[in-house]
C-alpha cells in the first residue's frame, strides 16, 4: 500500500488506486518477462540482400548529392539497428499521419538511443521527397534513406502486395560478417487495434491512457504544419 496522499482525496479513491497500483505492478512485471522472452529469441532469418538504399548527407539544408548506403553501413558502431518502416510511398501525395506523429516523438529520442543502437527510417518515396517532409517537419535527428528500387518493403513487410504501404518496426543484428533479422513489431489480431503493436514505443498513446477520457476509439493526429520556426538546425 503506498504511502501517497494527495488533498482531499476520499478512502474511496485511495483503496481504488492501491488495488490499481498493484496491477501496474503486475503490468510491469509482465513487461518484464515478455521483454526477456523477446530477447531471447532463436537466430533470425540471414537477410536476402544488402539493400541498397538512397541517402541524403546528414545537413537536410546540404544540396550536396545523394548517396547509396547499404543496410549493413546503417549499423554505423552497433551491433543492433532499429529500421523504422515509414508509410511514404512515391505515389502518395502526403505520408501516414500516424506515422509523423511517431516520428514527431522518436526524433526527440533519436540522440539518447544512439548511445546503444542504431535508428534509421525508411520509406519507399524518393529520398528527395523524403527529406522535404523531414525539414517541413523540423526533424533534426533521424537518419532517413529511401528503399525505392529495392525489394526490402516488400521482403519486410513494409508494403502489401497491392503495393500499398504499410508500419513496422523491424530490428536487425550483426552475426559475425552477416546481418541477420532479429525482431518486427506485427499487426495484432484484434478488432480496432490498428497500429497497436507499436504501442510500447509510442508516448502519445501512453501519455492519453493515463487521463480519463484515455486514447479514444477514432481519434487520430491532425498534421501540423511547419510547427517549429525557419532556422532550426536539422540532420537525417
Amino acid at each position: 500500500m503506498s504511502d501517497v496522499r494527495f488533498p482531499n482525496e476520499s478512502a474511496e479513491y485511495r483503496a481504488a488506486r492501491d488495488a490499481l497500483t498493484e496491477a501496474e505492478i503486475e503490468l510491469t512485471r509482465r513487461i518484464e518477462a515478455v521483454a526477456a522472452q523477446r530477447r531471447a529469441l532463436p537466430r533470425g532469418g540471414l537477410v536476402p540482400a544488402d539493400y541498397a538504399f538512397t541517402a541524403g548527407p546528414a545537413d537536410l539544408a546540404s544540396d550536396q548529392p545523394e548517396t547509396t548506403v547499404r543496410l549493413s553501413e546503417l549499423f554505423g558502431p552497433h551491433d543492433s539497428l532499429l529500421l523504422y518502416s515509414f508509410m511514404y510511398g512515391p505515389d502518395m501525395e502526403r505520408p501516414c499521419q500516424m506515422c509523423t506523429s511517431f516520428l514527431d516523438s522518436l526524433d526527440g529520442a533519436a540522440p539518447d538511443l544512439a548511445e546503444r543502437t542504431a535508428l534509421a527510417v525508411v520509406a519507399k518515396a524518393p529520398i528527395g521527397q523524403v527529406r522535404d517532409y523531414a525539414r517541413e517537419r523540423g526533424w533534426a535527428n533521424l537518419r532517413l534513406v529511401s528503399s525505392a528500387g529495392t525489394t526490402y518493403n516488400r521482403d519486410y513487410h513494409g508494403e502489401d502486395a497491392d503495393g500499398s504501404q504499410r508500419t513496422r518496426m523491424n530490428v536487425f543484428v550483426r552475426d559475425g560478417d552477416q546481418v541477420r533479422h532479429f525482431y518486427a513489431t506485427e499487426q495484432a489480431a484484434q478488432p480496432g487495434w490498428e497500429d497497436r503493436h507499436l504501442d510500447l514505443l509510442w508516448p502519445l498513446w501512453n501519455a492519453l491512457d493515463l487521463t480519463p477520457q484515455g486514447r479514444g476509439t477514432d481519434w487520430h493526429p491532425a498534421y501540423a504544419e511547419k510547427r517549429f520556426p525557419p532556422g532550426r538546425g536539422h540532420a537525417g
